[in-house]
């Protein structure tokens, strides 16, 4: 499967001579002109490597890679290319999570030679003793943070993510609101209701029928119990 790289550029000349050469290297590509837009293409489909501007209108590519780094997997590869080349510069983009820092002018084929090298290293850290939990046809990779079904990532932010995970290690357990709050979020006290909301996030990626869940289901009145069979019937 083709990787999927984000660009954000506002610049459309440089984001479409980007796209092209990744492209042309087997890359799947979504270029957006702006922070926002980014954060937003998260929702759908989180990338395998992000090619990052700093001078971008709104929210700075600083911002940006803060939000991705506390929000998402904190091992996705992210190249900042910028014009923007002091030193304080490059020392604050890899200080807060970058893992390049590519001056403007540049290559573009020596790009496509950077991205290429930042996901081979990422593909061999992830299979590196990478700990699994597998239910119906997902797989839990509990080293990397990421919920694969087959091949293919399913998209998950970090809180759900942690929600799944203490479900699947509970398997076959009675869980109510209060303790999957406290498991997850690590205080006793707080919303409950936000148990739920993510409860239905997960059923809507996981579940063949939301309404019908097979893994993620309620036991009425007590709370909720994952089902590593993925049984139908009860909900």
């Amino acid at each position: 499967m083709n990787p999927n790289i984000l660009v954000i550029e506002d610049v459309p000349e440089m984001a479409e001579l980007v796209s092209l050469y990744l492209r042309k290297a087997d890359m799947t590509v979504t270029a957006v002109g702006t922070a926002e837009l980014g954060l937003e293409k998260l929702k759908d489909c989180v990338p395998d490597l992000v090619v990052l501007d700093l001078n971008l209108p709104g929210m700075s590519g600083f911002e940006f890679l803060q939000h991705f780094r506390a929000e998402y997997k904190a091992t996705i590869p992210v190249i900042i290319v910028s014009a923007r080349d002091a030193d304080e510069d490059i020392i604050k983009g890899l200080g807060i999570g970058a893992d390049e820092f590519v001056t403007k002018p540049f290559s573009p084929r020596v790009l496509v030679a950077r991205v290429q090298a930042n996901l081979r290293r990422h593909a061999e850290t992830e299979a590196a003793a990478e700990e699994t939990i597998k239910f119906g046809d997902y797989t839990l990779l509990l080293n990397s943070c990421v919920l694969k079904q087959g091949a293919v990532k399913i998209p998950l932010s970090t809180k759900e993510y942690e929600v799944l995970e203490y479900l699947v290690k509970h398997a076959g357990e009675t869980l109510s609101p209060e303790k999957v709050y406290s498991g997850v979020w690590k205080e006793q006290f707080g919303d409950l209701t936000a148990v739920a909301v993510y409860i239905q996030r997960l059923r809507k990626k996981i579940e063949k029928d939301p309404a019908n869940p097979q893994y993620l289901k309620t036991v009425f009145g007590l709370g909720y119990r994952f089902d590593m069979e993925g049984t139908s019937g009860e909900n």
